[in-house]
């Protein structure tokens, strides 16, 4: 609140400094520097996505009809979870219905590209956005989707890579990514493709392989992840009604969480387990 307030008495001596101008000089350039001073303050103010169309003239089904091209599940309950937690803001109108913009359309679709590619809790999610609202660019890529043009429509994007792709992008061998494929490290799909999360996968494989670690080590480390998985998807499984979507979101939610933790845990026991061996 107190930050709030000073950004906006900052605001307010700069106008009146240029007010001041104004009178003193008695320029018509004057008054154009103030309301350019203003601008510029409204523009630091808005909040990511920049540049895409604000205007909320969207219902919640032209959301849906938008976004479950990309993801089938989302449903009418996920997108109230969702701005409950504060991620989506759309505006009421006095009838209270619920309307959206393309910039809206935007943001969820990051929160949940991110909840789906990267298992990311929501919690994190609300960080990295709030960097983007600040105009500060995380370290992961890709960042910003960038799939809503100004007159709100979106462009389809394929949610899997070809081989050679993930070898370009990575810098990775084929012939590893294939023998990856051929020991389970990673999967691929009916049509040929690696999932999206596999290409971190595969950039981190290569560069344990470099120290000797091969696919029976690698085998080993995922079976014990998938093993997390399993117990994470039981201990959420009683969470809300099966088939309710609010549920649904709700275990998605928890379950990224927990998700998080198991990471940070195995992250400090391998720690401690390589100091005790040195």
């Amino acid at each position: 609140m107190a930050e709030s307030l000073g950004r906006a008495d900052f605001r307010n001596d700069r106008l009146d400094a240029a007010l001041n101008r104004t009178r003193h000089e008695g320029g018509a350039d004057a008054r154009s520097g103030a309301r350019a001073i203003d601008k510029d303050d409204r523009r630091e103010a808005e909040r990511w996505p920049r540049g895409i169309s604000r205007r909320a003239t969207m219902r919640i089904s032209d959301v849906l009809a938008a976004l479950r091209v990309e993801f089938p599940a989302v449903s009418h309950s996920k997108l109230r979870f969702l701005e409950e937690q504060g991620l989506v803001e759309p505006v009421r109108t006095p009838s209270g219905y619920r309307q959206y913009s393309p910039a809206d359309v935007e943001r969820l679709r990051f929160v949940l590209t991110e909840q789906r590619d990267r298992y990311l809790p929501l919690k994190v999610i609300k960080e990295k956005l709030a960097e983007l609202d600040a105009g500060v660019a995380g370290r992961d890529q890709p960042l910003i989707p960038h799939l809503v043009s100004r007159d709100g429509e979106t462009a389809q994007v394929a949610v899997s890579m070809e081989v050679s792709s993930v070898a370009e992008r990575t810098g990775v061998p084929v012939d590893l990514i294939n023998d990856l494929v051929s020991q389970g490290i990673v999967t691929l799909d009916e049509s040929d493709r690696l999932s999206p999360w596999d290409e971190d996968v595969v950039k981190l494989c290569a560069s344990l392989s470099e120290h000797g670690i091969d696919a029976r080590h690698l085998r080993i480390m995922r079976s014990g992840a998938m093993r997390q998985a399993d117990v994470i998807g039981q201990s959420v499984r009683t969470v809300g009604r099966a088939a309710s979507p609010s549920a649904q979101a709700q275990r998605a939610a928890i379950a990224a969480e927990l998700a998080e933790v198991c990471g940070q845990l195995h992250l400090s026991w391998l720690r401690q387990g390589v100091a005790e061996t040195q």
